[in-house]
């Protein structure tokens, strides 16, 4: 069976495919095909951590009292502020690329160079700014007790502020035991060990009258419960389990554990993309030195990476807003 070749009119040439979707070049129809796939990827994220957030909204976290960090500026309060650097930077890396595509179709070499200069330095700030963020939280500040339920116990002060355990745990002799061939179990890999010991901090809790439990249930007023003396040493001593430092993917010492995963993962993508887009501003950059587009009398692949570009900055704009803000 012989295949059927459609023929046009006069021209006697076989069909192409028509017109091209709105004069766009294969190139920049392909990068559409991919902005549009990956927006429908991180849309799915953003559900997921939505609908998880709805379900424990009596163990979230609240953003304010997380990410309230800001370097050199040890013991300040500054909630978002950070955050807010890290988008404002992310953001007029945006306008420097609008403006490199911008030189390159008006033919402006060092424009072009000097503006995708400009945009690089902004990518490797925020991807910077990234990872100190995520080195602070994985240290944490405060430490907590998780409970044998897999709740979070926080320590405040009379006066409502959070209470470090470094600041009232007592220091006991022999609390720790190293595994090792003698006590059998050698063959089990040992986990990464707190400063304190759960009993370490139970012995300094109770040493110390002023310090009261913030359990990660809500009262009526919608703000964690606050538990008196008494409830508090009943809570700790009976329902205490181990203490937390920091965030990883299996505890979390500022509420769920579901709130680490979101935020490493989440975050850790888009940050994959900022670092991929990076580099492949670095390899456009030098071409545009190299006078490559220059010689082929078109910049559009500036306008193909600025694309990409952009895409990554309004995907952040969602993730600030849904992560941080909401």
């Amino acid at each position: 069976m012989e295949a059927t070749v459609v023929k046009t009119g006069t021209e006697g040439k076989t069909w192409g495919g028509g017109n091209r979707p709105l004069r766009a070049s294969y190139g920049k129809l392909m990068m559409w095909f991919f902005i549009v796939s990956d927006a429908l990827t991180f849309s799915g994220f953003l559900a997921s951590y939505g609908f998880s957030r709805f379900k424990f909204i009596d163990a979230w976290p609240i953003a304010d009292e997380v990410f309230t960090h800001f370097p050199f500026l040890h013991g300040v309060e500054a909630p978002m502020y950070y955050v807010a650097l890290m988008t404002f930077i992310l953001i007029f890396s945006s306008v420097t690329m609008v403006l490199a595509v911008d030189a390159g179709h008006k033919m402006q070499k060092n424009k072009v160079i000097l503006y995708m200069f400009l945009t690089i330095l902004g990518g490797i700030a925020f991807v910077g700014s990234q990872a100190w963020e995520w080195a602070t939280f994985i240290k944490g500040d405060y430490g907590a007790v998780e409970t044998k339920g897999g709740r979070i116990l926080q320590f405040l002060n009379t006066e409502g502020e959070r209470v470090a355990i470094a600041d009232f745990a007592t220091n006991i002799p022999g609390a720790r035991e190293s595994h090792a061939e003698s006590n059998g179990v050698w063959y089990k890999q040992e986990a990464t060990q707190t400063t304190y010991t759960f009993e370490e901090v139970k012995a300094g809790f109770l040493a110390n009258d002023e310090i009261l439990i913030r359990t990660q249930y809500l009262n009526e007023a919608g703000e964690p419960t606050v538990l008196s003396r008494e409830e508090s040493i009943n809570k700790l001593t009976n329902d205490g389990a181990l203490v937390v430092e920091g965030a990883n993917l299996r505890h979390n010492e500022y509420g769920h554990p579901l709130f680490a995963d979101f935020f490493f993962f989440i975050t850790g993508f888009h940050g994959f993309h900022v670092f991929s887009g990076v580099i492949i501003n670095i390899i456009i950059f030098f071409n545009v030195i190299l006078g490559t587009y220059e010689r082929r009398g078109s910049y559009e692949m500036v306008e193909k990476v600025g694309l990409y570009w952009h895409f990554v900055d309004l995907v952040w704009v969602f993730v600030f807003t849904f992560f941080y803000l909401v």
